[in-house]
């Protein structure tokens, strides 16, 4: 039985470490920031979540697994919190979103100076 258990967990850790090395392609090929913050934000809830998951089926219940759903339970709490931060940053200091090969343009941007700053 252990060595099943030993055997989930390193296919789970095989799985997180899969998907956050996809995930950080994505950071490097994806156009914009807000599709980075994406990928960035899904890289750590999903391959955290494999990773931390299969480090739980290797080790014995106890206080090691309680500290693994500890670490768990704050990657899911701040990730996306972190995340939405990074994107309202973004959008207020004047990146706008890219869609397909069009970037998205607000109505009030007729109200830019010459130097591209907001009057």
């Amino acid at each position: 039985m252990a060595d099943a258990l030993h055997w989930i967990g390193g296919t789970l850790i095989a799985l997180g470490a899969v998907w956050s090395i996809m995930g950080a392609a994505g950071v490097l090929r994806f156009p914009d920031v807000y599709t980075r913050i994406h990928a960035a934000s899904l890289t750590d809830t999903g391959g955290a979540t494999l990773l931390l998951l299969g480090m739980g089926f290797m080790v014995e219940p106890g206080i090691v697994t309680l500290k693994l759903f500890f670490l768990w339970a704050f990657v899911m709490l701040t990730t996306p919190a972190a995340a939405n931060a990074l994107a309202h940053a973004a959008f207020s200091s004047g990146h706008r979103p890219r869609i397909g090969n069009f970037q998205i343009m607000s109505d009030d941007d007729s109200d830019t100076a010459e130097d591209g700053r907001r009057t």
